[in-house]
C-alpha cells in the first residue's frame, strides 16, 4: 500500500478543501465522508440495513437516507448514533481500505477521516496525521452558511466531536485554515514536498 496520511479536523474546518488542494498536486484523496454519502445515497449499499433498523421514516422517496430525519433521531436518541455507526462504519472502513490499495500508483494517499481521533480503526492504515485547524467561531459560521443549521445545532455537533486540543495533541502536521483558500496553498505545497520525501523513503 502507498504511504498514507490521515487527514482530520472538526466540522467546518475545511478538510475537503485541503484534500482537493493536495489532489491537485498529485496525491490520491480517499474521503470517508464521500464514501458514507455513496453508501447512504439512492441505491446505496447501506440503505437496506438502515431502513430495516430505523424504519421508513429515515428513507426518502428516492431510496436515499433522509439526513435531516436521521440527524434529529441521533440527537434525540443516545443509542441511535451507535446503531447507525454499527451499520456504516464497517462498510466505510472496508471501502476506504480498498480505495487506498487501489491508489498505489499515486505518490501517497490522503485518507480523510473526520472521526480519526475518536476511532482507532484507521490508525493501522496511516503513517502520519494531518489536522486541519481553525477557531470554533469560524467552524460555526462555515457550517451554518453551507447547511442551514442553527448555531446551537452546530455547537452540539462540535461538542460531540474530539476537542480541538485533543486533535492537535496527536497531530504530526497542522494546516491552519482560519482565512481562505489562498492562504492554504503555501502550507499545502510545503507539506506535499514533505510527504513526497517521506513516501519515497518509506
Amino acid at each position: 500500500m502507498s504511504f498514507v496520511v490521515g487527514l482530520t479536523g472538526g466540522i467546518g474546518s475545511g478538510k475537503s478543501t485541503v484534500a482537493d488542494l493536495f489532489a491537485e498536486l498529485g496525491a490520491a484523496a480517499v474521503d470517508t465522508d464521500v464514501i458514507a454519502h455513496e453508501l447512504t445515497g439512492e441505491h446505496g449499499a447501506a440503505m437496506p440495513d438502515i431502513s430495516a433498523e430505523f424504519g421508513p421514516g429515515v428513507v426518502l422517496a428516492s431510496g436515499a437516507l433522509n439526513r435531516a430525519a436521521m440527524r434529529q433521531l441521533v440527537f434525540s436518541d443516545a443509542l441511535a448514533k451507535g446503531r447507525l455507526e454499527a451499520i456504516l462504519h464497517p462498510l466505510i472502513r472496508r471501502e476506504s481500505e480498498a480505495r487506498c490499495v487501489a491508489a498505489m500508483t499515486a505518490p501517497y494517499v490522503l485518507l480523510v477521516v473526520p472521526l480519526l481521533i475518536e476511532s482507532d480503526a484507521y490508525r493501522r492504515q496511516i503513517q502520519r496525521i494531518l489536522v486541519v485547524d481553525c477557531d470554533e467561531e469560524t467552524q460555526i459560521s462555515r457550517v451554518m452558511a453551507r447547511s442551514g443549521l442553527s448555531s446551537d445545532e452546530v455547537r452540539a455537533i462540535i461538542a460531540a466531536q474530539a476537542s480541538r486540543a485533543d486533535r492537535l495533541s496527536v497531530a504530526d502536521d497542522v494546516v491552519l485554515n482560519n482565512v481562505d483558500r489562498q492562504a492554504l496553498s503555501p502550507q499545502i505545497r510545503l507539506l506535499h514536498q514533505r510527504y513526497l520525501a517521506l513516501a519515497a523513503s518509506a
